[in-house]
């Protein structure tokens, strides 16, 4: 697992209205799978995310918790998670959000 600064901007939006948006996103990269981007929870309105039951557990990073998500008419359910205490190797992403790509539109630019 490789945790770095990502050199842009991330967004993310359900339904059209803006859910975050970070100039200071980690981008984590894990085996094969695709870049998952950590956004710092001051860049997301978490007024629109609700702490589901789910919680998850990776061998790697500890567990997660789930988020639903509301936001312009919609509603994606568990569609973000959040290692609140991660194992020390991932301790970056502690208190940064990520989301589901297939559940919200996640869109990553780069500098």
């Amino acid at each position: 697992i490789v945790t770095e600064a990502f050199s842009g901007s991330v967004s993310v939006t359900l339904a059209g209205e803006q859910i975050a948006r970070s100039d200071k996103a980690l981008a984590l990269n894990e085996a094969s799978y695709p870049t998952v981007y950590y956004i710092p929870r001051a860049d997301i309105a978490m007024e629109g995310l609700q702490r589901s039951d789910k919680v998850t557990y990776c061998p790697y990073k500890g567990h997660a918790a789930h988020f639903s998500v509301v936001a312009g008419g919609e509603a994606a359910e568990n569609a973000a998670w959040s290692y609140e205490q991660p194992y020390g190797a991932v301790a970056a992403i502690a208190e940064y959000l990520a989301f589901y790509a297939d559940k919200v539109e996640v869109t990553a630019t780069p500098d």
